[in-house]
């Protein structure tokens, strides 16, 4: 078999890291009015972003790295994701970004960070961080009282209960809850994967590789992407190779999702790599940086790999998010605090607290719903869409962002499946899908490939009737199946799930994955909500 190119099978079911660069969520979102927030003097103003299928916290990351470049802010980021595994990851890596120093140096809390994050083979005392990491984490969350102790940053209390049981079987297995490496051979797996992509290409996999970077993101502004890199990337799912290629043997379980596949008629509860093995996470740290000198060329060559700026970015980022850090180290500590704001010179912003920013998870299905409740509805200053999730944007969703609000999209630029004409015609729906949503276009704002930017009019009362909000019945057929669900999967494609193992971790959301859906729309047609499609298509 061979797979075409621009099926979108290499982009996966699930996203382990974002497909566009980071974004600082201040730079993006309306100016604080000071008179709409202050009811005192001393009050600060407050930044509510709800963001979807973010994936892997580079935007929250990016966005506190800078704070201290803005007016002193409060920021309450809102995280859906479309499965439990994502989440824990947020949950690892902030408590790894938040590691207090005398813990973890820099240089060494960067490079776990980069193994942890985009390599699928971690070197022994890195999958050991993970194990210790993910067993403090499985007892703190069925204690709620416990994780607002040390982890005051995370709320957990929008989950239903069976997700925060299902999040703790999570950590459990990440913690080595089933031992050995068959429980997750991520290098079998890995293979398996590129074989069933690629089909009878699988012998020529290194020339398809070098035609994707050079052809495909070289020509789409991904040029510090070497081919090096990208080639080992491709072939063995280590992107990020800080030490010798003979340490990095253990498989990076927190890349692991289960899902129910259709197996002999039967439905079957499986373990597997099911993310990205197209494009790769060089994008969103690698290929932009703040110091230009980093993307300077020599004989029309690029002096420094995605490699080497995103270990950069990271090191710089995490040295900036250790403010946050240190901040919540000397919150017990007056002495140590007063000699701390003591110290700041006239004019610096002050010093992050802990209390300066919470991350809420919501449950994995409430993007439909998040408008009935009072406490969202036109609550958020911000929305964010990733590529994977615009199937979700509607007029239900654009009913929880306050009028004078903006709209961000991530465009699937670097989607190496995805053909040109599929860009531009991604690009119009999701135009579509906006405007319906009740957004328009941001003036005077400079065109991009990779981010759609939109804004919500500031004359929409809230809880108004919007024409757009109008039930609407689609036919069956501007619905597309899953790519997973044409066929059944091949045995070698995934680990079946041991004995006493919960099912509901491995369940994944019963919607086709967005882009597809998107891609796979008549022009002019919308896409319905997930209830609509999971009542009409039984998928």
């Amino acid at each position: 078999m061979t797979t075409p190119a621009g099926s979108g099978m290499g982009f996966g079911s699930v996203s382990w890291w974002g497909l566009s660069p980071a974004l600082d969520l201040q730079a993006e979102s309306p100016p604080v009015d000071p008179d709409s927030q202050a009811d005192t003097v001393h009050s600060v103003p407050e930044l509510d972003v709800l963001l979807l299928g973010s994936v892997d916290g580079r935007h929250l990351l990016r966005t506190l790295s800078r704070a201290k470049l803005w007016p002193r802010r409060r920021f309450n980021f809102f995280v859906l994701e479309n499965n439990l595994e994502a989440v824990a990851r947020h949950m690892l890596i902030f408590s790894l970004a938040l590691e207090e120093p005398e813990k973890m140096g820099l240089q060494e809390r960067s490079e776990t960070f980069l193994e942890v994050w985009g390599n699928a083979l971690l070197r022994p005392p890195v999958a050991a961080f993970v194990r210790a990491q993910a067993d403090l984490l499985a007892h703190l969350v069925p204690e709620p009282d416990r994780l607002e102790e040390q982890l005051p940053w995370l709320s957990l209390h929008a989950l239903k209960f069976r997700e925060r049981d299902a999040l703790e079987a999570v950590f459990r297995f990440w913690a080595g809850g089933e031992k050995g490496p068959e429980a997750f051979p991520m290098s079998r797996l890995w293979d398996s994967r590129l074989r069933h992509y690629l089909g009878s290409r699988y012998d020529a996999r290194r020339g398809i590789s070098d035609w994707d970077l050079r052809m495909k993101l070289h020509d789409r502004g991904a040029q510090v992407i070497h081919t090096q890199e990208f080639r080992r990337w491709r072939d063995t799912g280590v992107a990020f190779e800080l030490r010798d290629s003979s340490t990095y043997h253990v498989p990076n379980r927190t890349l692991a999702s289960g899902r129910f596949l259709s197996y002999r008629g039967e439905r079957v509860a499986a373990r597997g790599y099911w993310g990205d093995i197209a494009t790769g996470p060089f994008v969103a740290f690698g290929i932009e940086a703040d110091d230009e000198s980093l993307l300077r060329t020599s004989n029309g060559q690029p002096v420094k790999t995605a490699g080497e700026i995103t270990q950069h970015n990271v090191t710089e980022m995490l040295r900036e998010v250790a403010a946050w850090g240190r901040a919540r180290a000397t919150l017990g500590n007056p002495e140590e605090q007063q000699h701390e704001e003591g110290s700041l010179e006239p004019g610096t912003p002050a010093a992050p607290t802990p209390e300066s920013f919470t991350i809420h998870f919501l449950p994995l299905d409430s993007a439909q719903t998040l408008h009935h409740k009072s406490c969202y509805n036109g609550r958020f200053q911000l929305l964010y869409v990733a590529c994977g999730m615009v199937h979700l944007l509607s007029p239900e969703l654009g009913a929880c962002v306050a009028p004078g609000g903006n709209l961000i999209v991530e465009l699937a630029r670097y989607l190496v499946d995805v053909r040109r004409e599929q860009l531009q015609g991604f690009n119009t729906r999701v135009r579509e899908l906006a405007q319906a949503a009740g957004f328009s276009p941001q003036a005077g704002v400079r065109p991009s490939e990779t981010f759609a930017r939109f804004c919500k009019s500031p004359e929409l009362a809230l809880g108004g009737t919007d024409p757009a909000v109008e039930p609407r019945t689609l036919p069956l057929e501007v619905l597309a199946q899953p790519l997973e669900a044409r066929s059944p999967a091949p045995e070698d494609l995934t680990e079946p799930l041991q004995g006493g193992t919960p099912l509901e971790p491995c369940q994944l959301p019963s919607a086709s994955p967005g882009l597809s859906k998107v891609l796979a729309l008549p022009p002019g047609a919308l896409p319905p909500s997930d209830s609509e499609s999971d009542s009409k298509t039984g998928v």
